[in-house]
């Protein structure tokens, strides 16, 4: 290994190039030139005195090296970002970026209108919403919030129980009006239904409805985005699971007695960013919004 200690930028380089897979493409997302992403990635080799790519007909692969330092550049890069997040506000203003991490289903049908009120509530505040079903890394500042769906257990973080979200079967009339509605779970064996397809948790979950039933569920429609099975419901292609308030806003329930399942939900920060008056901001309102939907179906 040189004794030169590796640069932060060519680092960047490294990372751009790791994720994108190509120097062109890397190059693109940098804003810079592929003969200075090259030049980049070769002084990090020199650096680490060890190559971290392999040049093939399909671009870039990275070697093991490669992957096993990427995990620490990557958490680099999360903390400058945070960082430049944490720089824009202006002191005892409540501005700069809040980065929230949250499922997609809940990203797309329930956080919008909640955003919309803080938004206008403090307007020099901006946001990076990150959608995805996989649990953000907050310690390592990948995000300032997070909205999970399970308690958090690691350590340093502040969370704060926003209530539970009661989950129903729907369908759209017109589905109703040509199959039916059920009277009961033992009618759902003769019906159309929207499920998960491979995704561990969903399939569980989907299993333990099965036992609560006592019956197997026909799925006719299998994916794992929550957005295109409710999706599916609007078209009109089975009946589905969906939360109970998203559900009511346009399709009809199906035995409307029948609560299928409840999902926590919970607001979760670092302890030490619950000192940024922007995070903090935004953690108490979003706390208050979802406390109402789950309390009342109320997006706010």
């Amino acid at each position: 290994m040189s004794n030169a200690t590796p640069n932060w930028e060519d680092q960047r380089a490294f990372l751009a190039v790791l994720d994108t897979g190509s120097l062109s493409a890397a190059a693109r997302l940098l804003g810079l030139t592929q003969p200075t992403v090259r030049h980049r990635i070769e002084a990090l080799e020199q650096a680490v005195g060890q190559p971290l790519f392999v040049r093939g007909v399909n671009g870039l692969t990275p070697t093991e090296n490669a992957r096993d330092l990427a995990g620490y550049v990557r958490r680099m890069d999360f903390a400058s970002a945070a960082f430049h997040r944490a720089a824009a506000g202006v002191a005892g203003e409540v501005a700069g970026t809040v980065r929230i991490s949250v499922a997609e289903f809940m990203g797309i049908e329930v956080l919008p209108p909640m955003l919309m009120s803080l938004r206008a509530r403090y307007p020099a505040l901006a946001i990076e919403l990150v959608l995805s079903n996989e649990t953000a890394d907050l310690p390592s500042q990948e995000a300032d919030l997070a909205i999970r769906m399970h308690r958090p257990r690691q350590e340093a973080l502040i969370a704060r129980h926003a209530g539970r979200i009661p989950l129903g079967f729907f369908a759209t009339s017109a589905y109703l009006e040509r199959h039916g509605t059920p009277r009961g779970t033992a009618d759902l064996a003769r019906h159309a239904l929207i499920g998960s397809d491979r995704a561990q948790a969903d399939r569980a979950f989907a299993r333990t409805l099965e036992e609560r039933l006592g019956q197997t569920l026909p799925f006719t429609f299998r994916t794992d985005s929550h957005p295109a099975q409710l999706a599916a419901m609007r078209a009109g292609l089975g009946i589905g699971v969906t939360q109970i308030p998203i559900g009511e806003r346009d399709l009809i329930r199906v035995m409307p007695d029948l609560v299928v399942a409840e999902l926590d939900t919970w607001i979760v920060a670092h302890e030490d960013l619950r000192h940024s008056r922007r995070v903090d901001a935004a953690f108490r309102h979003l706390a208050g919004a979802l406390a109402r939907y789950c309390r009342d179906g109320v997006v706010s």
